[in-house]
């Protein structure tokens, strides 16, 4: 497995939703619901329609098997309700063609999270590049490592840095003024 990183850049998020915005709206949803709210892909794909209608996600973690409750930010919301008004009652919010009524699975999000991310040239991508993502912008604005590792369910601030990518930007950052 590799390594994958935050889409550091707030212009290249900005060009992945656009890009999935105008190739397909079920995978611009993906996105947005995964950068907005930092749950990991198994959950993305487990939400219906019915829980896009309601002001917070509640949901028991695939991982972890904990319950969650999240807040969906109203700088996404009113998107998240107009689609699901589309969808039939009880459908999978992120589904498949394949059947009646299924999710897509992982491997075809990372398909098309990868698809995108050449678009717009970044590298190092992955399903869980969108809840890094969450992480290191929810970080970047409001510099609460506490609240997020909270979010993350992680066992230390620590944990939680190296995991958004903070600690690499930290050492970036020194090596580059480093010199002997």
């Amino acid at each position: 497995m590799n390594f994958v990183q935050p889409i550091r850049d707030f212009e290249k998020v900005e060009q992945m939703k656009a890009y999935l915005k105008r190739k397909n709206r079920r995978n611009y949803i993906l996105f947005i619901l995964g950068i907005s709210t930092g749950l990991r892909i198994s959950d993305i794909l487990k939400i219906k329609k019915e829980d896009l209608l309601k002001t917070h996600l509640v949901l028991r973690e695939t991982k972890t098997k904990k319950q969650k409750r999240i807040r969906i930010p109203p700088s996404v919301r009113n998107e998240l309700i107009t689609y699901a008004k589309d969808l039939k009652d009880g459908s999978y919010v992120i589904k498949s063609r394949q059947g009646e009524n299924k999710a897509i699975d992982r491997s075809v999000a990372y398909r098309i999270l990868r698809e995108a991310a050449e678009q717009v040239n970044i590298t190092e991508i992955g399903t869980h590049t969108l809840r890094k993502t969450f992480g290191y912008h929810f970080y970047k604005q409001t510099k609460d490592v506490a609240m997020l590792q909270e979010i993350f369910n992680h066992s230390s601030p620590d944990i939680t840095l190296r995991y958004i990518g903070i600690n690499q930007d930290n050492m970036d950052s020194a090596m580059m003024k480093f010199k002997i």
